[in-house]
């Protein structure tokens, strides 16, 4: 039986007086002796203070099993084997004094266990039992084993024995533990100190952002990292996502990810970067962002400076090679990279000599073949190396993108606040938007750095003429950034300044004639062959050199494909080339081209370059072809030209004046169709009148489709006009633009005063919600009625919406969620139901123009007080279907409206000022004139122009209506008789004439049918 069982008959006040007796009594204390306590020790049947012996632990043995026998119910062994368990249990406890161990080790092994040893002891001992008195004693040795363990933990020794215990077996573990650090090697100390100051001057001593070539007065041309840094995009190049299987396609990787997230996802990297395209700031800002962080040890190792120094420095020279002031401990570097904690940035391969590449690419072979664990960044401008030069160690080359409009503006944002000049930025952008070449020049962090930093100094006005410009920027890319970078001599030719630039304009010249952007190197290199003699001798290695040095150094022209040069910047081109051409007289090429678009910005460079009388010659060239685009080019070239024959200035200002601004809408178009130039000249908003504040945002409009920035730079100045036509316009235009971009820089800022937002697409319904709250809304297209609450920003503020082309609108219930809705519109939208359920909102104003649209529920808005409708009425009169409660003052009633139930119980509202009726298709009755003159306080009578030519019998029939003072006929195409209408309405006072699209006819020809009464003109 199990302990616990036998345990049930054999009580613990028997058992624990029975197991204390075989165990002497001990004094306090540890029992701290130079043997530890063994058991035989503690027994009472031996050793020296023996109180028992054999006979005595025999009769304890017996009264044990006597009692289990007698205990109530089953036996758990045959009584005939009662002599033959006692002796057996007798010989295990007697074996107590044979284990050679003390009380804490007996505890330590548990009941169960020093039970098995007593068998193993005492073995034989159950040898001749049944199955029943074998299991008995083997449950009666645990049970014995549980009250001795008992007993050793009550002893007064045995706690302060275990803490001895514990005290020695922890003393050993440390000393195994001390062996064990001191056979294995630890980081010194020494690394981690030095580690919390070498990673904060790294963060520091790179935290700061250069441009150079700039020697503008006012002007920073260092600022904080962390303030200016653009997190730029870096192109994949296609490459397999594995090795294929034998006849098996892979895909291939393409696509772009943020620059400074390459090496989150490569090992390795060899980024390629045109001049100025910000490789250097990026080493810069994964240096200072990892030492921040603290996850790795950044090392920027520019090559430019380690080649000067002699031998490519071995990891222990890294800090002392780029001259860091502080000595790590010896070994430092090596422990680093050993571990897979650096980050290596190595800068500037292409300013390291062809001759010296090899060398430099076995340095970094050798580094990553050492130390293969770490993450390495290799920088280098596109044409220094071939795609493949460090494929075999597994670089995964990459391509730093050009700066696209967001960066762009991020970019100017963040100079300004780093020069705490903001009151220039938003000029800048407008000049940006607005001026092709410029937009083109700003692609990268270089360009764009020169160009603020010039509008700065200029305070807010870029110059007079941009040849200073491209002047400043030139410069700066052939000679002065190399030099103040500290650039020694590279390999190819030694080509200066000057000698670069009749290279380059030679080449853009023959770009610009053959309407091409780029051209084989061979076709370059003939053009430098053909120009070297007329420059300084370049040596014994002649147009190819030359050529290299321009593609490596001058950072004006790349390869952007094997074989193949063009300009990085296309407005770099058009000014070489006007340059060239001015040079050698080609300014007759150029005029002659002037009809080709793609020569405007060569004409105006060209005017940049000339004297005074070829800018003469040139301007009156474009004003004698009497055409809208030349003259406002020849407009735009004043911009350029300094020095001019005032009377050639004023001419050209006065044609121009004719053409901008637009007085008109037409004009405004007609204006537009000069193109993208337009842009340029616009004025305004100041100093215009509203209608040519109107004309110029009509212009601007029309050219949103072609020129998206350069039109929202100019819209954006007039969103704060107070004209509602001008407000209407910018309102009108938003599906020309990116509804993001423009909601965020225009529609935001409008006054929406009188103003309904029309809501087109998905992307302008998206838009709404992160605008300021528009009360009168218009949403097109197929939107469901919940998406269309859900848009709404505020919809408490909503007060008049309209709804149209949707047949997606379903459940009108959706619109309760609008509680301040007066007005509702919904055209094409034939699943439109539950009219009766708005009848909780305030509904002043309903107008439903699909032709199928549901009516039923509309008699349950009892609040309207205007009604428009163009479906058919069900039923035989008006009342039918009409609220009747309602206080309508103004109904309107079109197309079959009236087919079945005609003018019928009109006269119930007796509330009616208003009464319009749209093209019927059905005449009217006398009977449906009583209605209307039974109307007391119908003073407006609106009436279609189709009624009066296709059913004049209707007017016939109409009797004096007194009433009416107003009257008003759209749809005119001039040929309607009217002359029945003034002897029936006798106290009329005002008619308005509206003349449908395309019709127009002179107003005399009615004047006289309406004798003393004001009549209005307007166009339908």
């Amino acid at each position: 039986m199990e302990p616990a069982v036998l345990g049930g008959k054999l009580a613990s006040s028997l058992v624990a007086p029975l197991v204390k007796k075989l165990f002497v009594t001990g004094g306090p204390g540890a029992g701290l002796v130079d043997r530890p306590v063994r058991l035989d020790r503690l027994v009472s049947f031996r050793g020296e203070r023996r109180t028992l012996g054999e006979r005595e632990v025999r009769l304890l043995a017996g009264k044990l099993v006597g009692a289990a026998l007698d205990s109530p119910g089953e036996q758990p062994f045959p009584r005939d084997e009662t002599g033959a368990v006692s002796d057996a249990l007798t010989a295990r406890l007697l074996a107590l004094g044979d284990l050679d161990m003390d009380d804490v080790q007996a505890v330590r092994l548990g009941h169960g266990e020093l039970a098995a040893r007593l068998r193993r002891q005492a073995a034989g001992s159950g040898d001749g039992l049944s199955t029943d008195a074998r299991y008995f004693l083997d449950s009666a040795t645990e049970w014995a084993c549980l009250h001795v363990l008992e007993f050793f933990t009550r002893r007064s020794t045995f706690v302060a024995r275990t803490l001895v215990a514990q005290t020695r077996g922890q003393a050993e573990l440390i000393a195994k533990i001390d062996e064990l650090i001191t056979r294995i090697p630890r980081p010194d100390a020494r690394d981690t100190a030095f580690e919390r100051r070498y990673l904060p001057y790294v963060a520091e001593q790179h935290n700061r952002l250069t441009i150079y070539g700039l020697d503008l007065r006012e002007s920073p041309d260092r600022w904080p990292l962390e303030v200016a840094y653009l997190n730029l995009e870096a192109t994949l190049d296609g490459e397999p996502d594995r090795d294929p299987v034998p006849g098996e396609s892979v895909p291939v990787r393409t696509g772009r990810t943020p620059a400074d997230e390459v090496l989150d996802k490569e090992p390795r990297v060899l980024l390629r970067g045109e001049a100025g395209s910000g490789k250097t700031t990026l080493v810069q800002w994964l240096a200072v962002t990892t030492a921040r962080a603290g996850t790795l040890i950044p090392y920027i190792l520019p090559l430019r400076t380690l080649i000067r120094t002699g031998p490519l420095p071995t990891p222990a020279a890294f800090l002392s090679a780029v001259g860091c002031p502080l000595s790590p401990p010896d070994g430092w570097t090596e422990r680093v990279l050993s571990a897979g904690r650096a980050l290596v940035l190595v800068d500037g391969l292409d300013e390291v000599p062809a001759a010296d590449r090899h060398t430099t690419r076995d340095w970094l072979r050798g580094l990553v073949h050492a130390y293969p664990g770490n993450r390495w960044l290799l920088t280098t401008r596109p044409t220094a190396v071939r795609a493949d030069w460090l494929a075999q160690e597994k670089f995964r080359e990459l391509s730093l993108a050009p700066m696209g409009r967001a960066e762009v503006a991020t970019f100017v944002h963040r100079w300004h606040e780093a020069a705490r000049a903001p009151e220039y930025e938003q000029r800048l952008l407008d000049s940006l938007r607005t001026k092709r070449d410029l937009s083109r020049l700003v692609t990268n962090p270089l360009m764009c750095g020169l160009i603020c930093a010039l509008h700065r100094e200029r305070r807010g006005y870029l110059p007079t003429g941009r040849k200073e410009l491209y002047d400043a920027a030139l410069t700066m890319l052939l000679a002065r950034r190399d030099r103040e970078r500290g650039m020694g001599a590279v390999d190819g030719a030694e080509l200066g300044e000057e000698a670069q630039l009749e290279l380059l304009q030679r080449i853009a010249y023959a770009l610009v004639l053959s309407g091409r952007n780029e051209m084989s190197l061979e076709t370059a290199e003939g053009i430098v062959e053909r120009a070297l003699p007329t420059l300084a001798p370049l040596g014994q290695e002649g147009a190819s050199a030359a050529l290299r040095t321009l593609l490596l150094r001058s950072g004006v022209v790349r390869r952007p494909a094997e074989g193949i040069l063009d300009f990085v910047h296309r407005t770099f081109q058009d000014y070489l080339a006007a340059r060239y051409a001015v040079e050698e007289g080609h300014l007759p090429v150029l005029t002659s081209r002037a009809g080709d678009s793609q020569w405007e910005d060569v004409i105006r460079m060209a005017v940049a370059h000339a004297r005074p009388r070829e800018r003469v010659s040139v301007l009156r060239e474009l004003l004698a072809r009497h055409t809208p685009r030349l003259t406002l080019l020849a407009l735009a070239c004043l911009e350029h030209a300094t020095a001019l024959d005032p009377a050639v200035r004023a001419e050209v200002e006065e044609r121009a004046a004719a053409l901008i601004p637009p007085r008109t809408a037409e004009a405004a178009r007609d204006l537009a169709t000069a193109g993208p130039l337009v842009l340029e000249l616009l004025p305004g908003p100041d100093e215009l009148t509203q209608a040519e504040a109107l004309g110029v945002t009509v212009a601007a409009s029309v050219l949103g489709g072609e020129e998206p920035d350069g039109a929202l730079a100019v819209l954006r100045r007039f969103r704060e006009h107070p004209d509602l036509h001008v407000r209407r316009q910018l309102v009108g235009t938003w599906h020309r633009f990116d509804a993001h971009e423009y909601a965020g820089e225009v529609l935001d800022h409008i006054d929406r005063t009188d103003l309904l937002l029309d809501c087109t697409s998905p992307a302008q319904l998206g838009t709404l919600a992160g605008m300021r709250p528009w009360p009168r809304l218009r949403v097109s297209g197929p939107h469901r009625a919940e998406e269309i609450v859900a848009a709404v920003p505020e919809p408490t503020a909503v007060t008049e919406l309209s709804i149209g082309e949707n047949p997606l609108l379903n459940d009108l219930t959706v619109l309760r969620a609008l509680p301040a809705l007066t007005r509702l519109t919904y055209y094409d939208c034939p699943n439109a139901l539950g009219l009766d359920r708005l009848a909780g909102l305030s509904l002043a104003e309903l107008i439903i123009s699909s032709d199928h649209a549901a009516l039923s529920g509309l008699r349950a808005l009892t609040s309207l007080t205007l009604l428009s409708l163009v479906p058919k009425l069900p039923g035989t009169t008006l009342t039918r279907s009409l609220p009747l409660e309602a206080p309508l003052g103004f109904l309107y009633l079109g197309d079959r409206c009236t087919e079945s139930t005609g003018l019928r119980g009109l006269a119930h509202w007796k509330t009616l000022h208003t009464l319009s009726l749209g093209a019927l298709t059905t005449e009217l009755t006398e009977e449906d004139w009583r209605e209307v003159a039974a109307l007391p306080g119908l003073t407006r009578l609106y009436l279609n122009a189709a009624i009066i030519r296709d059913l004049p019998a209707s007017i016939g029939r109409m009797p004096e209506l007194p009433t009416v003072e107003e009257l008003f006929i759209p749809s005119l195409e001039g040929t309607e008789h009217l002359a029945a209408l003034a002897p029936r309405l006798p106290n009329l006072m005002r008619v308005a004439l509206l003349k449908r699209r395309g019709h127009d006819f002179p107003m005399a020809d009615f004047a006289a049918l309406f004798p003393g009464v004001e009549l209005a003109d307007f166009n339908d």
